[in-house]
């Protein structure tokens, strides 16, 4: 199914009962809405939530934006354009207001959601994500490398790609290369969208600071980030919830950049909980 922003084309998929509070899933960087596993999305669905996850623009099933003017800033799009995509989505389901959780680049989009559509947020959980303030945006110089290389433009070359960030960023616990690949080969046989990533990025580190904006926010909050996080320091969690007043925030031991299954069940109760306490 399609949303429109304009003329921007939004794949989405939905889980659970329509009529239960929605749940609304926002990817990070590159990341197609597949990352967040069907089984995942089953298990938001079944705490009495119905699941909303979406391909962003410039990612898997969603418009691109390739040759597109870019602003003055040097990107194609704002991350308020991205926050209001996900308004759009919302609107194709019908929903006026709706719990949000973004992870990473996600978590940046969610925060700016929440500061530009106060009114339809109803909650939100940033994951291993940052304020946008250059001095809590730490990363591991192997992880900033790898996380700027340019696309390989084969299929073997793409999943070695995400095989080797994950080794650097992923939950150290639970490394599973053969899930990884897996993983990497279906988003690549799904379809990728040229330069797509790079322009997301673009998009991110045009928009700046958001510390004047999540100091304003009144929209329960929970904020989670792994200690072993090499790709967005663990800072940057911490300093979002110092931010947003009210905010909790959630240290996830052991938990890299990435959000293997064994996670899944205690990420979904804390979530869950989060949200059925401000409901």
């Amino acid at each position: 199914m399609y949303a429109n922003n304009g003329d921007c084309k939004l794949y989405y998929e939905t889980f659970g009962d329509p009529l239960h509070p929605t749940l609304l899933l926002v990817n990070g960087l590159g990341s197609q809405c597949i990352n967040y596993h069907e089984d995942w999305c089953r298990l938001f669905a079944a705490e009495g939530l119905q699941v909303v996850r979406y391909d962003n623009r410039d990612v898997g099933l969603s418009s691109s934006f390739e040759g597109a003017p870019l602003n003055a800033e040097g990107a194609p799009y704002t991350l308020s354009d991205m926050a209001a995509d996900g308004m759009a989505v919302l609107d194709a389901i019908g929903v006026q207001q709706a719990h949000v959780m973004g992870l990473s680049m996600g978590g940046m989009i969610v925060q700016q959601m929440a500061i530009d559509h106060p009114e339809r947020v109803l909650t939100m959980t940033s994951v291993m994500s940052t304020t946008g303030e250059d001095m809590y945006r730490k990363s591991s110089r192997r992880a900033l490398e790898l996380l700027l290389e340019p696309a390989a433009p084969d299929r073997e070359g793409a999943i070695q790609q995400w095989v080797d960030g994950l080794h650097e960023w992923g939950t150290p616990e639970f490394a599973d290369e053969a899930r990884w690949r897996a993983n990497a080969a279906r988003s690549f046989d799904r379809g990728g969208v040229i330069g797509g990533s790079a322009r997301q990025y673009a998009a991110v580190m045009a928009n700046g600071s958001r510390a004047d904006g999540l100091r304003l926010l009144r929209v329960p909050t929970l904020v989670m980030h792994g200690d072993k996080d090499t790709l967005i320091d663990v800072i940057g969690g911490r300093r979002t919830a110092e931010l947003i007043p009210g905010a909790r925030f959630e240290l996830m031991e052991g938990m890299g950049h990435d959000y293997p299954p064994q996670l899944w069940e205690r990420w979904v109760a804390l979530v869950a909980g989060h949200i059925w306490s401000h409901s």
